[in-house]
């Protein structure tokens, strides 16, 4: 029903988002209640965002001391948590350098713009990109031009030049792109928007190789899949193919708005330096206080060894579901972040879910998106496949 908080949204912001009928207003572990006092159990995270869950007191005070501490000051000068911020990422990511951006899609750009200078210094002549089919990179200019689908690019038309599209876990359709311009190859580890999709080992092994005989750069998105969810930190070190750039996001700040790009050491030595690239708001202490404590969090209640044992629970569940209800044909994904394919309407599926108390969010034009707090429980998980069940 349409209340007053839905009457002042509609009026007052521009309409580029398809809102659900609801308007919620606090959440407690791993469900959201809305004002009218419903409870919602939670299986979307805000989008692979919220890991920790809602209301975690470690968390919330780690904030709250930080804004009474100081919010933002710019990069011009230090602060007491960007550089512990980055060098707790530096050890989860096995990666060497970081720069911190406000958003994954922010964190895309700067990744491309990397992987340009890198060309630029070594005198190669290369710009161009190869992306994925079905991808889903961001809604800037950049990262829109990287992005596999095809209806999100033709509105923004002409994209940034140089960028091709191969097709995901075909090997053969990536080695005809490349060519003596390809400076990078950006995939997800996992494709999110695209349908839950994990790239298959052999395929990333052989596109590292590709880059690797060719001083072409391997760009790994992990702005959804990353962060523990997939069962390990970062979904690649599960196939042990290391990047040469990755992109973070969303839940490395578990909803305070951050994103990173990170590099190796080899790829800096090449790339951007003072002047070439910056933000205002990137590295503020409040975000990476966030960030860092998400990261102690983590490593203090072991999330990440919690996904890989509560992960096949989820899977078991979702394939019983297939075995009961028709509609449903497949799971998908890996750790705890899962698709089920379905022949049902998905935007139908999604919103009667709402109706249930489930909240659940569709990838692509047939799957609905698992994607839940990474502390959930097994109960949990039992009880979204009831809901689920009766709603398919």
């Amino acid at each position: 029903m349409e209340n007053q908080y839905m009457k002042d949204t509609e009026e007052g912001l521009l309409k580029t988002y398809n809102r659900f009928p609801v308007v919620f207003d606090h959440g407690e572990g791993v469900y959201l209640y809305d004002t009218d006092g419903k409870k919602y159990l939670d299986f979307t995270a805000g989008i692979a965002v919220n890991s920790l869950g809602y209301g975690n007191p470690e968390f919330t005070e780690a904030i709250k001391a930080q804004v009474d501490q100081l919010i933002h000051i710019s990069n011009l000068y230090y602060n007491t948590t960007c550089g512990a911020a980055a060098l707790a990422l530096r050890r989860i990511s096995r990666m060497d350098k970081v720069f911190f951006t406000n958003s994954g899609a922010e964190a895309v750009e700067g990744a491309l713009k990397a992987a340009r200078k890198y060309a630029y210094e070594k005198k190669s002549g290369r710009y161009e990109f190869i992306a994925m089919e079905d991808a889903f990179h961001g809604r800037t200019m950049g990262s829109v031009s990287v992005t596999g689908h095809k209806e999100y690019r033709e509105p923004f038309e002409p994209m940034i030049g140089g960028v091709h599209f191969a097709k995901y876990n075909d090997l053969e359709s990536v080695k005809a792109l490349v060519n003596e311009k390809t400076c990078a190859i950006i995939l997800e580890t996992i494709q999110g928007e695209g349908g839950i999709t994990p790239a298959e080992p052999e395929f990333l092994k052989g596109i590292r190789k590709i880059c690797d005989d060719k001083d072409i750069l391997l760009i790994l998105d992990e702005i959804q899949c990353g962060m523990g969810r997939s069962g390990s930190y970062f979904a690649w070190q599960q196939m042990d193919v290391k990047p040469d750039i990755m992109t973070m996001a969303k839940a490395i700040g578990n909803g305070v708005p951050v994103g990173a790009f990170a590099m190796t050491d080899r790829v800096a030595k090449y790339s951007l330096k003072p002047g070439d690239h910056g933000t205002t708001y990137g590295g503020n202490p409040l975000a990476c206080a966030a960030v860092k404590t998400v990261i102690d969090l983590f490593e203090k209640n072991d999330l990440v060894g919690h996904v890989g044992e509560i992960a096949p629970y989820l899977t078991q569940k979702l394939g019983e579901i297939v075995k009961e209800c028709e509609c449903a044909v497949e799971v998908r994904g890996k750790g705890l972040i899962q698709g089920l394919k379905i022949t049902k309407p998905v935007g139908e599926v999604t919103a009667n879910a709402l109706k249930e108390g489930l909240v659940v969010i569709s990838a692509g034009k047939d799957v609905l998106r698992m994607i839940p707090p990474l502390v959930i429980e097994r109960e949990h998980v039992d009880e979204m496949a009831e809901k689920l069940k009766r709603v398919l």
